[in-house]
């Protein structure tokens, strides 16, 4: 009985009426059909040579499994094995094997490629006529794009100064493991810790320092923090270098703080001058100084020197007033009267004479002998004698 429902069998067909009609319009039987190749191809084969091949398709097919854990790792890569998710182990550059998906997996970077990560300066969208303009605030047409703020910091003596720096790094090869589970975002986490680092480095520095031979140092500086930094948080990552360009003041204060330098420099001009002129006259001065500490010295040791003959010839004549006071009392007036009548006019009067009987007698010169002490006499007496004529007139 032929069900009319099925669509891979059907019935037969009368055409004219009737039941004696013949079945040339019967179409093919597809059941059989299938029933046919069935008995063609396994037909032969009994249910032993059934499993045989069964195990043979299972063992061909955990054969190529099994070998899908093999793998390669170059000589600029690491291999980190992970089992179910969980790390397992680290492979070294060569053929490796791990357990096949999905007990074990690996994942292969690259351990040598430096990345770069820039702050204060940036590619745009030529496109975008507004990321453009914000780029170009802060430089003049035709330069490098720019990012706004992003390089300017504050210096330990409160100036603003805008930087802008290039860091290198890499993945850390003693431990690939911590770069790949620790950190969603690498390149994102090493900028904001570069931007950081170097807010901190140039905020204990002076703006002339940084604009002149700080550089270096603070690269350094920065280079230290920054990988101090990773290692406290284990991200797995090793700082290469840090790289400054020439650091500057913001453009809108350019003008302003170059008249600041030039004031600095007629500062250091003048302070060199005033230096000079110290330098110059402080040797005359110290000169003159000693000089006249030496004149003083020199004065101090003559009255000194003089004081001790005086007392020395003080004792000497006391010592012979003692002795003989009275001819030493007369001694030292007739000594003292010489000294002191030596320069000035005499005029000796005899009181026995009568009239005009003194005889005038001028000092005598510097080298004058006694001879010429008579006729210095009579040539008073004659001046004398003349004076008394006239008057006696």
């Amino acid at each position: 009985m032929t069900d009319k429902k099925n669509p891979w069998s059907r019935g037969p067909s009368n055409t004219g009426g009737g039941t004696g009609g013949s079945n040339k319009n019967q179409g093919p039987d597809f059941e059989q059909w299938l029933r046919d190749q069935h008995q063609k191809w396994f037909g032969k084969l009994d249910s032993g040579a059934l499993k045989s091949i069964g195990v043979s398709i299972i063992a061909v097919l955990a054969v190529i499994w099994i070998a899908t854990g093999i793998y390669r790792v170059n000589s600029d890569e690491l291999g980190v094995v992970m089992r179910f998710g969980k790390y397992s182990r680290t492979t070294t550059p060569g053929l490796n094997y791990h357990l096949p998906f999905p007990i074990e997996t690996v994942l292969i970077p690259s351990v040598t490629t430096v990345n770069k990560v820039e702050i204060g300066y940036a590619g745009v969208n030529e496109e975008d006529p507004t990321v453009r303009t914000a780029a170009l605030l802060k430089g003049a047409a035709g330069s490098a794009p720019t990012v706004p703020r992003e390089g300017q910091m504050l210096t330990g003596d409160r100036n603003i100064i805008d930087i802008d720096f290039e860091v290198q790094w890499k993945i850390d090869s003693s431990a690939p493991e911590k770069f790949l589970f620790s950190m969603r975002d690498p390149a994102a986490n090493v900028k904001a810790v570069a931007e950081s680092a170097m807010r901190e480095v140039i905020g204990r520095n002076n703006l002339d320092d940084i604009l002149t031979s700080a550089q270096t140092q603070i690269a350094e500086d920065v280079k230290s923090i920054m990988q101090k930094t990773f290692n406290d948080y284990g991200a797995g990552i090793e700082v290469i270098a840090v790289n400054l360009s020439r650091p500057d003041v913001p453009q809108p204060v350019i003008d302003e703080f170059q008249d600041v330098k030039r004031a600095e420099q007629d500062k250091q001009t003048a302070v060199s001058v005033a230096e000079g002129y110290a330098n110059d006259i402080l040797p005359k001065a110290r000169g003159e100084a000693s000089k006249m500490t030496q004149d003083a010295e020199a004065y101090k040791s003559r009255v000194v020197a003089d004081a001790q003959g005086d007392t020395a010839r003080f004792n000497q004549i006391y010592a012979q007033y003692t002795l003989a006071k009275d001819v030493t009392k007369r001694r030292m007036y007739l000594e003292t009267m010489e000294t002191v009548l030596k320069d000035i006019p005499k005029v000796i009067v005899d009181s026995n004479a009568r009239g005009n009987g003194g005889v005038w007698l001028p000092p005598l010169q510097h080298g004058a002998t006694p001879a010429a002490i008579p006729q210095a006499a009579a040539t008073a007496n004659a001046v004398d004698a003349t004076n008394g004529g006239t008057n006696a007139k």
